[in-house]
Parts: structure tokens; C-alpha cells; sequence
């Protein structure tokens, strides 16, 4: 089976009818009690009496991608060639910070063949990217099915609503059950358990993989900030001496690479540094090896006197360690532009008090053609690349 994933792109999708027919053999019984105390709430399986059908056009109201009252709806789907087999489309809720998938569609004669795993799965790390608290959706306590198919996906009951259908929710069998998934929490490490140290031959290529995974479909589809490393090594502007690799139990977990730049004004250039890529293991993220590489690193570039640091980076990430954007310090793009993700970090108390002008890094970073990108992915696992709604292009 051929498929090809893509981004359902509203302009093109919007209106989309999507048939949710099922059958079910079982329902989710859903009764409550009220009581001096409160309330008892009982949630059972049960056999139906016979094979319970449920049909969109018995629904009334059809099911479509893009509707209008959703919130910042994002759809992929599985095309097998112009027909549309399987989608699902995920809605903000930014008011709790929660990410709801509003539609989960599979074409029944392609059920059962992983379509809606992986599906959920490009879900679950739109969540985890945007930092979203919980993946949420909608099912009925009649589609057993379903219910059946999010368990196993790790979702678990979080609330239910007796009357989202009709005021006979209780004794049609078709009560609205919320699911919840939530992003695992992870355990920042200890320092002692992070070892950090220099790059050796033997690593480039577990380096470079690692780069690779972290960075995929981060800010466009696939990335190129793996071959950006191969790249940096042989040009003359790394920094062999202040970039570093970290590792866990002696697996290569995340890196940072230093090249020289400077800032120019009108008689001088001045030399401060860049780093770039400082990446971490995608199953490694959020447990400080970021920060324990960028704290080591500085340390090292403050002994050997460097006046400061100035990066593209994310704003909600690096002003923790003391960056601020450059127009504290008059310094812009070489474009003369400035924005919260141009940043600089001093060194030493008031190290770029006398450095301003305009920003110059490496032209390493401008030599990234697609093509030798491309090529060079072949080196590694092949890695699917997957539309987020947050990327860049």
C-alpha cells in the first residue's frame, strides 16, 4: 500500500465531509448516583442486544474538516492517489493550554493498518512541540472501537457530558466521553550524570545523527543542521577548543559547536562568538543537558576572554541564562534589523559596553545548499518529514 502523507491545507480541505461510520458490538454504560456525600459515578462495558450501526447521515450534522468555530485548525491526511483515506485535524484551546483533536477519520477498508497510530502519533508531538498540558478529545460511550483504539494509545478517561447529544444521552448509550493524553514529565538530570567533553573522530557521525533527530521537522520539513555540523568541522572559523558533546551512560545525547563572528562598525571589526547548533536527543530534551552544555561552554569562553556570545536562537529559552536581545547593546543584523530571537550574552560585566555595529556570523552558515542536504541525508535512517503548523515554511 502506497500512500503519501500530507498537510490538508484549508484553502483546499475546508468543508471536507469525513464518514464516520461504526459498528459496535459493546457500549461504555454510564450511570451516576447522587448521594448525602456527593455523587457515585459508575462507567461499565456492556454487550449491545445485537450489532449496534451508528451512520453519519443518521447524525444529522456531518462531520468536516475546518469548521468554522474550531480554533486554529491544522489537518493532515493519507491521500491514496487524489482520494482521501484517512485524516485527523487538531484545534487550540489556548485557554488551558490543551490541544484537542477534532476530527480522527480512517476509510474503513483501510483500518487496521496502522494509518491511525501514526496519525495520533504526529498529534502527540504537535503537543509535546508546542508545550501543550494535554492532548484531548471526543468519543461516544457507544463506539467501543474507538475507545478500544485511544487505551491502547495511552489516553485515559478525563470527563464525560450526559447530554452534548440530546437530552436521552443516558438511554440511547451515546454519552460524550473526554480522553485525555499527557506528555511524559521528565526528570531533570544530575549534574554528575551528564558527562561533557570534547568531540573526537569516532563521534562525527553519532554527532551528526543526533543533530539530524533533533532538529527534524523543527523549523521546516526535514533539516539541515546536521550537515551544518559536517560543514563547520572543516571550515576555518570553528572552535574546536570551546565546543563540546554531552553524554548519558555513554550514548551521545546532545552537542554544541562554537565559530567565530564578528560585530563591525564604522573603523573596527570586533570579534565575539556564535554557537550554533546547540541541539539535544529528542527523548533527552527537557532534562538539562541543554543547559549543562551551555553553561560549561561559557565558562570556557569566559576563561579564554571572548567579550560575548550572540546567536538566532528561541526567546522563550535562552534570556533564563542571561541573554538579552541586541538592541541593549546597539547591535543589529547585518541588515541593520532586530528581534527578540537576536540575542547576545556578556562574558564579563559590560564586555560588549564598547562593541556595537552590525552583526556578521560565519558564511559556514550560508553554504547549506538543498541539494547537498538531500544528499547527504542518505548517510542516515531515513526519516519521514511531517508539516507542523509552527514551522517556519
Amino acid at each position: 500500500m502506497k500512500l503519501t502523507l500530507t498537510h490538508l491545507k484549508e484553502e483546499e480541505w475546508k468543508g471536507k465531509n469525513l464518514v464516520m461510520d461504526y459498528t459496535s458490538e459493546a457500549y461504555y454504560d454510564v450511570s451516576f448516583t447522587t448521594h448525602p456525600e456527593g455523587f457515585r459515578l459508575d462507567v461499565s462495558k456492556k454487550p449491545f442486544d445485537g450489532l449496534y450501526t451508528f451512520s453519519s447521515k443518521e447524525k444529522g450534522y456531518p462531520d468536516k474538516l475546518y469548521d468554522d468555530y474550531r480554533e486554529n485548525p491544522y489537518a493532515w491526511g493519507y491521500l491514496d492517489g487524489d482520494r482521501l483515506v484517512a485524516a485527523l485535524e487538531t484545534a487550540s484551546e489556548n485557554w488551558s493550554n490543551r490541544l484537542r483533536i477534532s476530527e480522527l477519520f480512517v476509510e474503513k477498508s483501510y483500518r487496521r493498518k496502522g494509518l491511525g497510530h501514526h496519525l495520533m502519533a504526529i498529534a502527540k508531538e504537535q503537543t509535546r512541540r508546542e508545550k501543550r498540558r494535554a492532548l484531548i478529545l471526543e468519543t461516544q460511550s457507544s463506539n467501543v472501537p474507538a475507545i478500544t483504539f485511544y487505551l491502547k494509545e495511552g489516553f485515559t478517561l478525563i470527563g464525560f457530558d450526559s447530554c452534548a447529544y440530546s437530552n436521552e444521552d443516558l438511554q440511547r448509550k451515546e454519552v460524550r466521553l473526554e480522553l485525555g493524553w499527557f506528555p511524559e514529565k521528565r526528570k531533570k538530570l544530575n549534574k554528575e550524570d551528564i558527562l561533557i567533553r570534547e568531540e573526537k573522530l569516532e563521534d562525527h557521525h553519532l554527532v551528526e545523527a543526533m543533530t539530524q533527530r533533533a532538529f527534524w521537522n523543527k523549523h521546516h520539513l526535514g533539516c539541515d543542521e546536521h550537515y551544518l555540523v559536517h560543514k563547520i568541522r572543516q571550515h576555518q572559523d570553528y572552535i574546536p577548543e570551546l565546543s563540546r558533546i554531552a553524554l548519558v551512560d555513554g550514548k551521545i545525547v546532545g552537542a554544541i559547536f562554537y565559530t567565530k563572528s564578528f560585530v563591525k562598525d564604522t573603523n573596527k571589526e570586533h570579534e565575539v562568538l556564535t554557537f550554533g547548533p546547540l541541539c539535544v536527543d529528542p527523548i533527552w530534551q527537557g532534562m538539562g543537558i541543554g543547559e549543562a552544555l551551555l553553561t560549561e561552554t561559557a565558562k570556557l569562553a569566559k576563561e579564554k576572554e571572548y567579550p560575548g556570545i550572540i546567536i538566532f536562537g528561541e526567546p522563550d529559552y535562552y534570556p533564563r541564562f542571561g541573554f538579552r536581545t541586541c538592541n541593549h547593546y546597539g547591535i543589529t543584523t547585518k541588515d541593520g534589523k532586530n528581534f527578540d530571537a537576536f540575542m547576545a550574552l556578556e562574558l564579563s560585566k559590560d564586555t560588549l559596553k564598547d562593541i556595537s555595529g552590525k552583526f556578521h556570523e560565519s558564511p559556514v552558515f550560508e553554504d547549506l545548499p538543498m541539494e547537498k542536504v538531500e544528499e547527504y541525508n542518505t548517510l542516515f535512517p531515513e526519516l519521514q518529514k511531517i508539516p507542523f503548523p509552527d514551522q517556519w515554511d
